[in-house]
């Protein structure tokens, strides 16, 4: 039977067998809710497991004595956890009366513990929710069970650290959570592909990395993983964010906090434009996806003189994107690169001072390269979407081995790629992600990318007068041409023979089937 059940959690992943588990036992509780109580409790079970190795180590080197001073823990990035904040304390209490007590009085002990997870658990949230509480108790043993049905999940993968495991778990259900309550789901959950190539392109190896509207820190997470895949070093980079939502920004606390990852996102929820917690910073990348098309983010008169817009036109009040451009833009270093996903109007709307806006942008030469992306890729949205990358500095970088790209602009056409996922989600593979990096990396002059070749139907080096030319409209499409169709030997008039005939028998059948509707309504006493 073990071995069965080990075949079978292989086949699914072992992320997608926890989730199952974890969500016959939701009952009647709103996903938007459910999402805090899951990834909450794997997040104790997560610290807690790092206590009780961190424990352990402390008795073999020094001895008992010393199993209760912090500083212990904290020196090898282990949260301090007192006994009623710990995971084996809690499942004791699972088959007893009060349950719910018990974890938000765990939930707030670490906290008060630990001055870094100030802020990132949920507040008496399960006394609140007045789950079943049996079904808590289940939820609770099946959670108890991820490191049992990971390692019946990796019969045929390398072995996986703890950290691994739960940040693997942490990042999976994200994803499902957002799929599942869809709109307001999207709001703190990016599609990893989308991440993964911004931080393909950006390739953020040192220095301050900013997100404006983080939500869950899939941004950041995907610069770490980045990071590891490269052999550079996480401290070299320092985390800097903001969020409007505070459930949202729990969720980002835990998700960083899990991967070992410090980061500053401010004193507290708030937003960007109205209550910038990081006004002085400058960043050398910015990754972010900013609301689609936010409307009513500020009155007439509201931030007509911000000295974020000083260098542009005031960006119009019914639609934030040029909003959230120009943040990023003054939030920028001298050497500062950011990539951004925003709606495709961005890249031709004349709305307002959109059309002006966007003129001076190009004119300023920030616009580094744009790309359209194929639908469905989003949970909130069946829309397209692109990518904008801009950049304070074109001229060549040899530390970098870029060359001068003064007065360029490199367009790419994505939006035949990906592949279907599901009936309503598609995805950009791996190879797609590597593809579209190798282009624009290429572009930049790095040798290790090869040579860059202009390619009809995809990709279009352009210069400024191209886009002048074309109304300073950014959408790749009217660069890059149509791809060139391969010549396949038969004569034009060939296939056009074969066409018209095609064509001739599907009308005298359509004429059969209209005949043949007729008379079958004619029967019924419905002649025309």
């Amino acid at each position: 039977m073990a071995k069965k059940a080990a075949t079978k959690a292989s086949a699914k992943g072992f992320e997608e067998t926890l989730w199952e588990s974890a969500n016959k036992l939701r009952g009647s509780v709103e996903s938007a809710e459910y999402k805090h109580v899951v990834l909450s409790l794997i997040f104790l079970k997560f610290i807690s497991d790092k206590f009780a190795k961190r424990k352990q180590q402390i008795i073999s080197e020094y001895g008992a004595d010393f199993v209760d001073m912090v500083d212990f823990y904290t020196m090898e990035n282990v949260f301090y956890l007192p006994e009623e904040a710990r995971w084996s304390f809690v499942l004791e209490q699972a088959k007893q009366s009060g349950l719910a007590l018990v974890i938000d009085t765990a939930m707030s002990t670490v906290e008060k513990n630990n001055k870094a997870l100030v802020g990132a658990l949920p507040d008496n949230y399960f006394s609140r929710l007045d789950l079943d509480a049996s079904k808590l108790a289940s939820l609770i043993d099946t959670i108890n069970n991820i490191d049992l049905i990971a390692q019946q999940g990796q019969a045929n993968e390398c072995h996986l650290s703890e950290q691994d495991v739960v940040g693997r778990v942490y990042e999976y259900f994200l994803g499902k959570f957002a799929a599942s309550e869809g709109q307001r789901g999207g709001e703190f959950y990016t599609p990893k592909c989308v991440v993964s190539l911004i931080a393909e392109m950006l390739e953020p190896y040192k220095g301050k990395i900013y997100d404006p509207c983080c939500g869950s820190g899939g941004m950041f997470v995907q610069s770490l993983k980045f990071i590891e895949a490269h052999q550079g070093n996480q401290k070299d980079v320092s985390i800097y964010g903001q969020e409007y939502a505070g459930t949202t920004r729990k969720l980002a606390k835990m998700n960083l906090a899990i991967r070992g990852m410090a980061a500053n996102l401010g004193d507290v929820a708030g937003d960007t434009f109205f209550k910038d917690q990081h006004p002085d910073l400058k960043a050398d990348y910015i990754m972010a996806n900013p609301p689609f098309n936010q409307s009513k983010w500020r009155q007439d008169a509201e931030l007509t003189n911000d000295p974020r817009w000083a260098d542009y036109d005031v960006p119009p009040v019914g639609n934030a994107n040029y909003g959230w451009i120009m943040h990023m833009i003054s939030k920028l270093s001298q050497q500062g690169t950011a990539g951004f996903v925003l709606a495709n109007g961005s890249m031709s709307s004349n709305t307002n001072s959109e059309g002006t806006i966007r003129q001076q942008i190009i004119e300023d030469d920030l616009v580094e390269c744009m790309i359209a992306l194929p639908g469905q890729l989003f949970y909130t949205t069946q829309i397209p979407v692109c990518l904008w990358f801009l950049t304070k500095d074109k001229s060549a970088n040899a530390d970098k081995g870029y060359r001068k790209r003064t007065g360029e602009t490199l367009f790419i056409d994505a939006r035949n790629m990906g592949s279907m996922i599901s009936r309503k989600q598609k995805e950009l593979t791996s190879d797609d992600i590597a593809e579209i990096a190798r282009t624009y990396h290429a572009w930049r002059g790095e040798a290790k990318d090869g040579e860059y070749l202009d390619q009809a139907g995809y990709c279009k080096s352009a210069s400024f007068d191209d886009i002048k030319k074309n109304d300073f409209v950014l959408t790749p499409g009217r660069y890059v041409g149509a791809a060139e169709i391969e010549d396949d030997g038969i004569l034009f008039e060939t296939k056009m023979a074969e066409l018209t005939t095609k064509l001739s028998e599907q009308f005298a059948e359509s004429a059969k089937l209209e005949a043949q509707i007729k008379a079958n309504l004619k029967g019924l006493g419905y002649e025309f």
